[in-house]
């Protein structure tokens, strides 16, 4: 078979199953888990090719919704997604259309022009077609236009491996970026794992990292994380206070079970955990007593909005309901914990949301509530 017939046969090979994917996904499910079982089911998929429709999926979900005449078809929202999003992965480019390809690559600005030429709009506020709130400090339009890239894979050095791992990345002449506090910043996709041994470091975004700033924690004194999750927290904790007193708490089994196996790996003995729902006044008081800490830290469950980046199929099939919901519980987790806080103790409460409802609002209701604070 000639070259170029070969070529033209496996681009309708891809498309093939590229438009099954976005047909048959409904959001009901993270995206990386959906594609995971899809390509479980056609294993004759290679590794490039799954990494090709990975990428396609990703991209349609960061633009689709912007593109408009509705009318538009799915094979034509993927190309132009792909154009708009300009993805780093080698060779994406021929899989677009014939008559975008000479454009990929010119930067999104410019590629907005050539679609105004074919009578096609990039419409930037559709992908968030909601009237909602967003907190202090953040601009709605350059907050949805970085959901058009991938972020940077971030890590969290180990402080004891920082030099080692500096001469690491020197070494296998890694492009790397060093950050603040022992954050570094890597390309999206680096298979960090194939060079660094899991106990030297830990994936944490560069804003989660940041927290660290606010948890002046000292000598032996007392923390409860809360809404523990997997310890990113909690690590950060012993980072800064390795003495510290620490007590873990989450309402799921599983995820402090991982929690326990994170500190080992990291050479942390296992702090102290509790199977409980904060939420839960009753179920709060029944485990923690009279118990009080010096530091509280409420990282809780949120819309996850300000990871969205990584995650965009969540803003595509986002119900602003679900806002709502989270700020609820929110309002009932944070005045709940702040009961078991020490007089003069720290109380830190952390979101990864964007929004005005789970941020500022809570907080406006924690301090009514609480006079002492």
């Amino acid at each position: 078979m000639p070259l170029q017939n070969y070529l033209r046969a496996a681009m309708r090979y891809i498309h093939q199953h590229i438009n099954t994917i976005i047909q048959s996904y409904k959001g009901d499910m993270p995206l990386a888990n959906f594609l995971k079982f899809y390509f479980k089911k056609h294993p004759i998929l290679g590794s490039r090719d799954r990494k090709i429709l990975s990428e396609m999926a990703y991209c349609f979900y960061r633009c689709a919704k912007g593109l408009l005449p509705q009318e538009l078809s799915i094979p034509e929202k993927i190309d132009l997604s792909l154009l708009l999003a300009e993805s780093n992965l080698k060779h994406i480019d021929k899989l677009l259309a014939e008559h975008l390809q000479s454009y990929y690559g010119k930067g999104f600005e410019e590629n907005t022009l050539v679609l105004y030429t074919l009578k096609i709009t990039f419409n930037l506020d559709a992908l968030l077609d909601h009237d909602i709130q967003l907190s202090e400090g953040i601009k709605k339009n350059e907050w949805l236009q970085s959901m058009l890239r991938r972020p940077r894979l971030f890590i969290r050095v180990v402080p004891q491996y920082y030099t080692q791992v500096i001469s690491i990345f020197k070494d296998a002449i890694v492009d790397y970026v060093e950050l603040e506090d022992y954050c570094i910043a890597l390309s999206n996709g680096y298979a960090v794992e194939k060079l660094l041994p899991e106990k030297m470091y830990r994936i944490q975004d560069a804003s989660s990292q940041k927290t660290a700033r606010y948890l002046s924690i000292k000598g032996n004194e007392t923390c409860w994380d809360c809404c523990s999750g997997a310890g990113g927290k909690s690590l950060l904790v012993k980072d800064i206070a390795p003495s510290a007193s620490l007590c873990v708490s989450d309402v799921r089994k599983s995820i402090l079970d991982n929690l326990a196996e994170r500190f080992h790996l990291y050479g942390h003995s296992i702090p102290e955990r509790l199977l409980l729902s904060v939420a839960d006044p009753a179920q709060t008081r029944s485990a923690l007593g009279n118990r009080t800490f010096d530091h509280i830290i409420a990282d809780v469950p949120c819309s996850g909005s300000g990871t969205w980046a990584r995650t965009p199929e969540q803003l595509y099939f986002f119900d602003p309901k679900t806002v709502k919901d989270f700020s609820e519980k929110q309002q009932l987790i944070a005045n709940n914990a702040v009961s078991y806080l020490n007089t003069g103790g720290r109380f830190v409460y952390i979101t990864c949301s964007v929004f005005e409802a789970e941020n500022e609002l809570v907080i406006q209701s924690l301090l009514q509530q609480n006079s002492n604070l």
